[in-house]
C-alpha cells in the first residue's frame, strides 16, 4: 500500500502556515498596524473554514452520527484528526485481514501499440486511504488559491511599502509560496487522473520536479507583477482583479447556458437544487481563483457529470499564456511609467526583463513536461514538438504564398507596362509611313 505522503505534506503546510499567520498578526497588533492584522487573519481563517467544510463534505460526515469529528472541525482541528486517522489505517492495513475486497479494472499505458487491461484487488483500507487522499488534495487546492495566494500578495506588498523584510514575514512568504506551488501541483495531478481515469497513471519523480519548477516560476512572477502594479496604482488594481475574476468565474456558466443543457442534478444525491447551485458557485469561485495566478490545468464543465472536461485543449492553453504574458508586460509597463521614489535604487528595465524571462522560463518547463515527462504522453494525438513543427510549416507556407503573390503582382505589373509601351511604339513607327504617303500625294 502506498505511503500517504501527500496527506502528511498537506497537513504540514496547513499547520505551519496557520501558525505563522497567527504569529505575524500578533506582531502587527503590537506594532499598531490594525489593517494588516485584520487582512492577515482574514486570509488565514477563511480558507481554514473552507478546508474543514471540504473534508466534511467529501467524507459525508453531515449525514453520519459523529459528534466528536464535527466538534474537532469546528475547533479547526479537523486536518490533524484526519491525518491521525489516515496513519492509523495505514499502520493497521497489513495486520488486519480484509473482510471485503473489490476488483477494479485499469488499462495500462500502450506499449508497442497495445494496451492491456489489468484487474486489481482493492480492500477497504486502501479505499479509505484513497478517499482521504482525494479529500486532502482538494483541501490543498482550496488552501493554496483562496488563502495562500492572497496572503503572499499581501505580505509582499507590505514588505514593499515598508522596504523591510523581517524574518517572520520572510518565513511566512516562503511557506505561502510552497503552499501555492503544492496546490497547483496537486491540481495538475488531479486533472491527469480525471482525464485518464480508465488508465493506470504513474507519475515519475522527474515529472514532479518539472511541474514544481514550472509552477514556481509562473506563480512567483505573477505575484511580483501584481505587487509592483498595486504599489503605484492602487485604484486601478481593483479593476484588473475584477476583470480577471469575473472573466473566469462567468466563463463556465456562459458555456453552460449556451449549450442548452439541463441543470445538473447528480452531483450529490443529498443536495437540493439550492445546495447544488451553492456547490457549483463555490467550484467556479475556486476555478477563478486558480486562473488569476496560474493555469488551472482543468477546464470546468458544468453540464458534465464529472464537472471536468476530459479533452486536452491546446488552443485554450496557448491563448491563456499569450494573454497572460501580454497582461504582465502591460502591468510592468504601467509600473515603469508611474513608479515612485521607493524604487529609486532599483534598476527598473533589468527587473522587467528578469520577470518576463522568468515567465518565459515557466512556459519552457511546461513544454518540457508535456513533451517528455507527462505520464500519458503516449495517448496524445500530437506532441508539443509535432505541433510546433506544424506551426512552422504553416508559417513558412504563408510566407511562400505571400512571396508568390508579390512576385505574381510584380510580373502582372511588368506585363501591363509592356502592353502600354507596345502600342506607343507602333504608333511612332507608323508616323514615317504616313508622312511618306502625304509627300507622294503632294508630288503627284
Amino acid at each position: 500500500m502506498k505511503f500517504p505522503g501527500s496527506v502528511l505534506a498537506s497537513v504540514f503546510l496547513f499547520v505551519a502556515e496557520t501558525t505563522a499567520a497567527l504569529y505575524l498578526s500578533s506582531t502587527y497588533r503590537s506594532g499598531g498596524d490594525g489593517m494588516w492584522q485584520a487582512l492577515t487573519l482574514l486570509f488565514s481563517l477563511l480558507p481554514c473554514a473552507l478546508v474543514q467544510l471540504t473534508l466534511l463534505f467529501v467524507h459525508r460526515d453531515f449525514s453520519r452520527d459523529r459528534p466528536l469529528v464535527l466538534l474537532l472541525h469546528l475547533l479547526q482541528l479537523g486536518p490533524l484528526f484526519r491525518c491521525f486517522e489516515v496513519f492509523c489505517i495505514y499502520c493497521q492495513s497489513g495486520h488486519v485481514e480484509e473482510p471485503y475486497v473489490s476488483i477494479t479494472k485499469k488499462r495500462q499505458m500502450p506499449k508497442n501499440g497495445f494496451s492491456e487491461e489489468v484487474e486489481k484487488e482493492v480492500g477497504q483500507a486502501e479505499g479509505k486511504l484513497f478517499t482521504h487522499r482525494s479529500a486532502f488534495s482538494r483541501a490543498s487546492v482550496i488552501q493554496a488559491f483562496l488563502g495562500s495566494a492572497p496572503q503572499l500578495t499581501l505580505q509582499l506588498y507590505i514588505s514593499t511599502l515598508q522596504q523591510d523584510v523581517t524574518v517572520g514575514r520572510c518565513l511566512f512568504m516562503v511557506l505561502s509560496l510552497l503552499s501555492i506551488v503544492y496546490g497547483a501541483l496537486r491540481c495538475n495531478i488531479l486533472a491527469i487522473k480525471i482525464k485518464y481515469d480508465e488508465y493506470d497513471v504513474k507519475v515519475k519523480p522527474l515529472a514532479y520536479v518539472c511541474i514544481f519548477l514550472w509552477r514556481s516560476f509562473e506563480i512567483a512572477t505573477r505575484v511580483i507583477v501584481l505587487v509592483l502594479f498595486t504599489s503605484v496604482l492602487k485604484a486601478w488594481v481593483v479593476m484588473v482583479v475584477l476583470i480577471n475574476f469575473f472573466s473566469f468565474f462567468l466563463y463556465p456558466w456562459i458555456l453552460f447556458w449556451c449549450s442548452g443543457s439541463p441543470f445538473p442534478e447528480n452531483i450529490e444525491k443529498a443536495l437540493s437544487r439550492v445546495g447544488t447551485t451553492i456547490v457549483l458557485c463555490f467550484l467556479t469561485l475556486l476555478y477563478a481563483g486558480i486562473n488569476m495566478f496560474c493555469w488551472s490545468a482543468v477546464q470546468l464543465k458544468i453540464n458534465n457529470p464529472d464537472l471536468i472536461s476530459k479533452s486536452q485543449n491546446w488552443y485554450r492553453l496557448l491563448v491563456y499564456y499569450m494573454l497572460r504574458f501580454i497582461e504582465n508586460a502591460f502591468l510592468l509597463l504601467m509600473w515603469y511609467l508611474y513608479k515612485t521614489d521607493i524604487y529609486m535604487y532599483v534598476c527598473a528595465p533589468l527587473l522587467i526583463l528578469q520577470l518576463l524571462i522568468g515567465y518565459c522560463t515557466a512556459i519552457l518547463f511546461m513544454l518540457v513536461f508535456y513533451q517528455f515527462f507527462h505520464p500519458c504522453k503516449k495517448l496524445f494525438s500530437s506532441s508539443v514538438s509535432e505541433g510546433f513543427q506544424e506551426w512552422l510549416k504553416c508559417v513558412c507556407c504563408d510566407c511562400r504564398q505571400q512571396k508568390s503573390r508579390e512576385s505574381a503582382g510584380k510580373t502582372d505589373l511588368r506585363s501591363s507596362e509592356d502592353r502600354d509601351e507596345t502600342p506607343s511604339s507602333s504608333k511612332i513607327s507608323s508616323l514615317p509611313s504616313q508622312i511618306l504617303n502625304t509627300d507622294e500625294l503632294c508630288s503627284a
